[in-house]
């Protein structure tokens, strides 16, 4: 989707806060059925971004994610790190010594 599509189509999802007091049910609808947020203005200014539950649990998981993948490569970058094999080898002995003895 280019900037421009994308601008438009959050251009169409302005409304005052008029507007959602008047149709506070009718917005929470179109929020669930779009999953497009929606940015609320005060003054002529935005203020908020509303958005229905499943969407903001999605961009709390992506969130997530990206906060984990940052700090591995920062970890990276620093050398915080070891091989794979060293692992491996690590988790084999641990789980072999939690192995009853027959």
């Amino acid at each position: 989707m280019s900037s421009n599509e994308r601008s438009m189509k959050y251009s169409s999802r302005i409304k005052p806060i008029s507007y959602l007091k008047a149709n506070a049910a009718k917005v929470i609808r179109g929020l669930a059925e779009s999953g497009e947020p929606m940015i609320i203005t005060q003054n002529g200014e935005a203020t908020a971004v509303i958005q229905d539950v499943a969407s903001y649990e999605r961009t709390q998981e992506t969130l997530a994610l990206l906060k984990i993948l940052a700090l591995g490569n920062k970890n990276v970058e620093e050398g915080h790190y070891r091989p794979a094999k060293a692992v491996f080898a690590d988790l084999r002995k641990r789980m072999n010594a939690r192995k009853p003895a027959k």
